[in-house]
């Protein structure tokens, strides 16, 4: 078993980073070349700038390269939740921006000739409980009427030709939901941004940031500095480098998934006939998805850690087996090849944070919602960097610090029990 990414360790290496570290100057520095920051740069690049990528680690290395797969349109929230929040038409526009998403990273896929398996495949929310399919028909009922008339309801009869389980009540098919190889993905883009002009750095970390006027910054790395008229931070937990003020409103949770050996065609059929995403609706979320080698890709929440260490992961991904043999009894003997985790970077309303801030411009927040809003928000961050603030739709959200927080999630096992009991009384 491998105690690494599925999507990192099958994709191709990103092969065109620039050797050394920065220098000079340039038109806008991207800190982090995950999605939101390889999105901004091809963006920005296609405009003519001068784009200079740093990045600590490796292309899509972090939460980009290490999630569960899902390109879903549709909220953490519910739909009703927000309406109620923020007004029908507010609710409805944020929507539209993930359902944007999806549709942005179907474009990018088509446009710069990037193979990484996209599939209009649909997402599949599944009933833990029966009380909770009555709460699935009145959201598909809302979805239908005002945003999302391509949501349909599965009935509970009908599951079979959805899913071969037996556990659940019921469940609600996004259609317009993606998924698609994240490795092979996030090393298109980067493979974009180079041809398209722009240049990116790896294994070189923000250690130092200092104003020069204005939104204009002198950045710092192992290896080099440079001037930049303007930077975006695209990053989101790092403990790296002078980002303080973020990390005190973003929250580190782990998410851990396994992969299993590939399967015979005729089990995949038996247990997801349709290949969707899917995912319950349990506070400790379980979720899975097909790869395109004919795995079963099962992740959840697992433990509310902040960690994510060989170690760690392998407890959490022991917890996940057990999870997917209650799934399907018929994988209980699966060996599982891959067993890895990585940050999620939670805000306390689990919606993205995106602005500027003292001459900074920043994007994150994504709450594991991130696939195809940090490539959307890439994009409209590009545009906002070019004067055009009104663009961003996250531009009037409030983002206080958490109380008591800076940095150390400290109430993360308290949390934790909290979800479990909700999800044992309700």
């Amino acid at each position: 078993m491998k105690m690494t990414s599925y999507w990192l360790d099958s994709a191709r290496p990103f092969a065109s980073g620039a050797p050394g570290g920065p220098s000079g100057t340039a038109d806008v520095a991207v800190i982090g070349a995950g999605f939101t920051g390889l999105s901004a740069a091809l963006a920005l690049a296609k405009k003519g700038a001068k784009v200079v990528v740093l990045e600590a680690d490796r292309v899509a290395g972090a939460a980009s390269g290490r999630n569960g797969g899902m390109c879903n349109n549709g909220f953490a929230q519910d739909y009703g939740g927000m309406v109620e929040k923020f007004g029908l038409d507010r609710a409805t526009m944020l929507y539209r921006a993930f359902d944007a998403g999806v549709d942005l990273v179907e474009q990018i896929v088509a446009e710069e000739g990037i193979e990484c398996h996209f599939g209009r495949v649909g997402k599949l929310k599944l009933a833990a409980k029966p009380e909770h399919f009555e709460k699935i028909k009145r959201s598909q009922d809302l979805l239908a009427r005002n945003v999302d008339p391509e949501t349909s309801l599965v009935m509970p009869q009908d599951l079979p030709s959805e899913i071969g389980s037996d556990i659940f009540y019921g469940g609600m098919l996004y259609g317009k939901s993606a998924n698609m190889h994240m490795g092979e993905y996030g090393q298109g883009l980067a493979e974009a941004v180079v041809r398209r002009g722009g240049t990116i750095f790896e294994h070189n970390p923000l250690l130092k940031m200092r104003r020069v006027s204005g939104t204009s910054h002198e950045l710092t790395t192992p290896h080099g500095s440079l001037i930049a008229n303007q930077v975006l931070l695209a990053t989101g937990t790092s403990r790296v480098g002078p980002l303080g003020w973020f990390r005190r409103r973003l929250v580190p949770v782990g998410a851990y998934l396994i992969a299993t050996e590939p399967l015979p065609v005729d089990l995949l059929d038996r247990l997801t006939p349709r290949r969707r995403n899917t995912v319950d609706t349990r506070n400790f979320v379980s979720y899975f998805r097909t790869t395109p080698d004919n795995r079963i890709l099962f992740g959840g929440r697992a433990r509310f850690s902040s960690r994510s260490d060989p170690a760690a992961d392998a407890k959490s991904g022991a917890i996940l087996r057990r999870s997917m043999a209650n799934f399907f009894p018929e994988l209980a003997d699966a060996r599982i090849d891959y067993c890895w985790g990585g940050m999620v970077d939670m805000t306390s309303d689990r919606l993205p944070r995106a602005g500027e801030r003292e001459g900074l411009f920043y994007s994150m927040g994504y709450s594991g919602h991130g696939t195809h809003m940090a490539t959307y928000m890439g994009k409209i961050m590009a545009e906002v960097l070019d004067g055009k603030a009104e663009a961003n739709p996250w531009r009037d959200f409030d983002w206080p610090a958490i109380p008591g927080y800076f940095g150390t999630p400290w109430f993360l096992p308290f949390v934790g029990a909290y979800y479990r009991y909700k999800d044992m009384v309700g």
